[in-house]
Order: C-alpha cells, then structure tokens, then sequence
C-alpha cells in the first residue's frame, strides 16, 4: 500500500480567479443495483477502469454548472486549470490576449477541433454557449462568475472578443467554461450533450452510471485508457464493499472507510489536501440563528480542532472562513481562540439564562434551532451531531435533520445548514456568491440570504482589482464583515480520500489541491486522460 499524499504542495495563485461549484450540493441519488443488463463490472483490463463515486452531478451542461473548471473529460473550455492552479489553452490556441484597459480579452480558436457529432468549433459555438450562461431563464450558476462580462462576439470564424463592463480579476479563468455547440446549449442529458473533450458518453443510467469511451477523432493526443464506468453510489458502505469485492477500480470514501486498504498492498490510499470547507449557515430570519450572540458563542466556543479529530476521523483542518490561509487574500482577523467559558458569559450578557433543562432562555425563547443536512451525507451528519454535542455544553440545544435537497431548499430560509463549497484558486469566487446580496438564493448560491451593503460593495473592490495589493485590502475587508457579522460559523476544511488499485497505472499521483466538487471531475481521475499503464 501506498499513500499518496500532498501536503499543500500547490501554491495558491492570486492571478487565478475560481469560484463555487455546487457538484456537492446535488441531489442524492439511488445506489446502483447491480443486477440489470449492462450493470458495470470491474475492468477487463488496464485500458479500462471502473470508479465508484458519490452523487450523480445535477447536470451534465456546462451551462449549468457541470465541469467548471474544464476537468468534465466529455466537454471542454477555452483554458483548464493545471495542477499549479494556473490557466493553460485547451480549445484556444493560446492564453487569451488582454487590453492594456483589462476590459478587452481576445480568443483565438485552435484549429481542427469538431465535435464528438463531427461538427467543427466555431466562435459562434463560444458566444452561444457564453450568452445561454448568461441568459437569466437559464438560472445558470455560472452566471455569478460573469457578472463583469457585458458581451461577448465573434470576430470571425476562430476569433471571439469578451467585453467586461469593469475589469475583473483574472477573469481568464471563467474561461474554462465547457463549450457546447451553438445549437445544443439546451442539453441536459449526458447522452445530448455534445463536447470535444477526449472522452465522449457510450452509456448513460440517471442515478446508476456514465460510461465514457475514447473520442477516436479528438484533436489532442489519445488517452491509454480507453473506457471509464462512472458508477453513481451515495452510500459510502456500499462504495467500500464494492471496492473491497473487485467489483470496481477506484472509489471515493471517508476516511472511516480507509483501514480495510490501508495495509493491502492491493490498493493505493490517494489522499488530497483541499480548500472544500463545512460550515453553518445561520439565517438571519431565524429566530435563533439571527441572533448575534448565539452566532458569537457558537463561532468561538466550538472546538474546531476536537470537530476534526472526531466527526473528520482526523481527515481535515480547522477552518475559520472561505478563504483558506494559504492564499494570499486571507486574513486571521476570522481566527478565534477556542473558549467555552467565554462564550457562555457573552450568552449570559446577551440574555440567554439557562433553563432548568440546561437549555437556555431569553425572553420566552429557547435557544434551540433545527440544523440540517442532506440525508446520507455521512460527513455532514458527523458533523452536525458534533455539533449538537458541542453546543450542548453552552446551552444551546440543535436538533440535526437529514432531509434531502428538495427538503432543504424552502426552508434555507429559516433553518440552518451544514453547508460545503470551498476552491483553491482566489477569493474573488470563492466569496462573490456566497455573501453578495444578488446571490441570496440563487439556487445554493447564500443560502442564508445574507444582505450587507457594506460586504457587497468589498466583494465589488475585490472583484474588479487589478492589483495584487488591492486585491488584498478588499479581502481583508470582507473577512472583517464576516468576523463582525458571523452569517456562517466555518468549522473545517475536509481532506478527501480515494482508494485504487495498485500498480495498473501511473500518472495520477499530482500535487492538486482540490476544490469542493471532487465526484465525477474530482480524485485521482481528474487527469484521467493521462494516465499511463503502468510497466508501458
């Protein structure tokens, strides 16, 4: 057994702008059966591999969210992001030329790219796929991303010129956005939807599996592995057995789930620092969670460290905001010393007396609130109970719920939430839609409906800098609003885990720091196209 590992090997670039990828607040899906025609089974040989991941992403549209950051394997951007976190071409020939006024990026298309139905890349395909983003009926959480983008165009047949109404930090990075072509925006399906990316859909289950094969007439070079079974399995005992069976390659899993493999020579333990954060979102409409004492006593008594150790099994950090203390824009003014005594006498202070039950009160009020989470998240549920018993001792009482997304919804309103997103790259989109007021239930986009002048107009300064120094400032203000206002109290970063088969292949072993989205696009298969057979 080997474990592979990178201790925040990455560095966090501020020229590269990411942002929220809601792949892990999809819907729960169904576990596979197992039994039915065509059901995945394990590969026949190194040039196939079967993975087990977790929920089956919302969409397959980039559109839509899927792929954002151009690792989608059936679709591709104008740029991807290379494991130093940095911007390269993919369908553009080159990084995108940029106006000395940062207003003006221009695109030119590499040549002999078509699509997996052999029409050829276009720029019209670009501005179509770009203005379907932008559409509002489309709801597209993309759309965050291009709030400085007033329009694109094509120039010609491999020319496209983005215009921003105010210049945005690295906004080459919301370059990576999958391309479709012009007509087939609207695809949903995987089966529909259309890309030029190295791998293209030979199978499609809703709920159970995505098989992918290799594009024979893709303009890049061809993968070893020519045939990749996705199988969908939200549970994480189910995805360990089938692993330990044979019956799949590779598998995401907890780290609860990792001591059967650890010690079998068998498998490879791929474990991945990441930027993927939990936290509590506390609406402000409740009648509790609104309450900035039990924000305060919550953010500062909770013990971060002991969340880690035990609801993580020790796979994670503490996390004390959105933007993790590696990049350049993040400021320990949201740090806080753990201390329960303290938080229990500014309760006292604020009001909130203990009931003879231990639960305290203040003025007719108990200080109860309903968290919830998605039902058969194991992670979140840990954490939500850790939680529970945590805020126990500072007299607040919190009932964990586990509800699906469709539950959750309607109610993000009133009830807090244990809530993931997170990204490496830079703060600008890693902060923009979780706390601008424009976001405030845009689908997952701030759930709690936060609403701060004062926080949106440093989320503005933030976005539209262009120097490193401003940057900086701007986000050092907008971690101080969050340290005032506590909307959200961070509880962790989660390192995530995969187990697969040993000395198969190579090439999968890459100092990346991930982002919260780590399914289908994630794990040691997110440079799946080049990955060698090992011995080859």
């Amino acid at each position: 057994m080997r474990t592979l590992r990178n201790r925040y090997a990455a560095p966090l670039s501020s020229a590269v702008v990411a942002g929220l990828l809601l792949a892990g607040c999809t819907d729960p899906t169904t576990t596979p059966s197992g039994d039915d025609e065509g059901a995945a089974a394990t590969s026949s040989g190194a040039t196939e591999v079967v993975v087990a991941t977790g929920g089956e992403p919302d969409s397959f549209n980039p559109v839509l969210g899927y792929a954002r950051w151009g690792d989608g394997k059936i679709v591709e951007g104008l740029v991807r992001l290379g494991a130093d976190l940095e911007p390269e071409p993919v369908l553009a020939q080159e990084l995108p030329e940029v106006s000395a006024n940062g207003l003006t990026y221009t695109v030119t298309l590499r040549d002999g790219v078509t699509f997996h139905d052999g029409q050829e890349l276009t720029a019209q395909d670009v501005v179509a796929t770009y203005e379907a983003a932008l559409d509002p009926e489309n709801g597209s959480p993309v759309a965050a991303d291009l709030t400085a983008l007033e329009s694109v165009e094509a120039v010609d047949e491999r020319t496209v010129r983005f215009t921003l109404a105010h210049p945005q930090s690295a906004f080459v990075t919301t370059t990576t956005l999958g391309i479709l072509p012009a007509g087939q925006v609207d695809a949903t399906s995987p089966e529909d939807v259309v890309g030029t990316g190295p791998y293209q859909v030979d199978g499609y289950r809703a709920g159970e599996r995505l098989a992918l094969t290799a594009n024979p007439d893709y303009w890049g070079e061809q993968p070893e592995v020519t045939r990749a079974t996705f199988l969908f399995v939200d549970d994480d005992a189910a995805r360990a057995a089938r692993l330990a069976s044979g019956e799949v390659d590779a598998a995401l899993l907890p780290a609860q789930a990792l001591g059967r493999f650890e010690d079998d020579g068998a498998y490879d333990v791929v474990r991945r620092d990441t930027a993927d954060f939990r936290a509590l979102v506390m609406p402000e409409e409740g009648e509790v969670t609104g309450d900035p004492a039990i924000r305060a006593a919550l953010h500062q008594g909770l013990d971060r460290q002991a969340l880690v150790d035990g609801a993580l099994a020790g796979a994670g950090r503490p996390a004390y905001g959105p933007i993790p203390p590696e990049a350049p824009e993040y400021s320990d003014v949201v740090e806080v010393e753990v201390d329960p005594g303290a938080a229990q006498q500014g309760l006292e202070e604020a009001g909130w007396v203990e009931g003879a039950d231990g639960v305290r009160e203040k003025d007719g009020q108990r200080a109860a609130f309903t968290l919830m989470y998605p039902a058969g998240d194991t992670l979140r549920q840990n954490v939500a109970l850790d939680v529970q018993a945590q805020a126990a001792e500072l007299g607040i009482e919190v009932e964990p719920e586990g509800l699906s997304w469709e539950a959750i919804e309607p109610r993000m309103a009133s009830d807090a939430l244990v809530y993931g997103s997170g990204n490496p790259y830079n703060a600008d989109l890693s902060t923009y839609p979780l706390f601008h007021s424009s976001r405030a239930f845009q689908g997952f986009d701030n759930p709690g409906g936060y609403d701060s002048a004062e926080m949106d107009a440093a989320l503005e300064a933030g976005r539209a800098a262009q120097e490193e120094s401003e940057r900086v400032e701007a986000y050092a203000t907008v971690q101080e609003q969050l340290a005032q206002d506590l909307p959200w109290v961070f509880l962790a970063y989660v390192e995530h885990d995969y187990v697969i088969e040993s000395d198969t292949w190579e090439g999968y072993d890459v100092p990346l720091v991930e982002p919260h989205e780590h399914g289908l696009q994630g794990g040691p298969w997110w440079n799946l196209p080049s990955w060698t057979i090992a011995g080859g």
